[in-house]
């Protein structure tokens, strides 16, 4: 009797050590597989990385090369700035089919001279009533792009300066833009 309990329990010893390795050759497995994994994206990423790279941008390939200096050359006429003329904020609907979407926006408009300033301010109202239609004519894709604002000044510079008498608007400058 004792002996065959001895050899019941070798036998139920042997069975745990045998399901104890199934386990740990699992284990071993999947590392292995994360680990080849994460190589295989390290591999997939720097590839993709690198390809999207200047050859400008990496100093290493900037070696092989002569450096080929270009002077640049600034344009001074649009590096002084004329004088600012402040609008007050603007708040409008932007046309949509859908829920309602508002702009609220600051413009200072850059005049020629400052003798243009008194026939603006006699134009002020004018001036606001021809902004607010502009503005809310628009559509949020029309003017979410860099772009389209570039496209929404013109439009606004152009129409102001068809009604100016004597000064110009040179530029308009957005100086605050939320979408809501």
């Amino acid at each position: 009797m004792a002996e065959e309990e001895k050899k019941e329990e070798t036998q139920e010893e042997t069975k745990q050590e045998d399901s104890g390795g199934g386990n740990k050759l699992i284990l071993i497995i999947i590392v292995v597989l994360l680990l080849l994994l994460l190589v295989i994206g390290g591999v997939v990423a720097y590839f993709l990385l690198a390809s999207d790279e200047n050859p400008e941008d990496n100093p290493d390939q900037q070696q092989d090369k002569p450096k080929q200096e270009t002077p640049v050359k600034k344009d001074t006429a649009n590096l002084e700035i004329g004088p600012i003329y402040p609008l007050a904020p603007f708040t409008v609907n932007l046309k949509s089919s859908g829920a309602s979407r508002y702009l609220k926006c600051t413009i200072d408009l850059e005049i020629d001279t400052p003798e243009t300033q008194p026939e603006l301010d006699k134009m002020k109202p004018l001036i606001r009533d021809m902004i607010i239609r502009i503005l809310s004519s628009k559509t949020v894709p029309e003017i979410s792009t860099a772009k389209g604002k570039d496209k929404l000044k013109d439009e606004i510079k152009k129409n102001l300066n068809s009604k100016m008498a004597t000064g110009e608007i040179r530029n308009v400058y957005f100086t605050a833009f939320v979408i809501q």
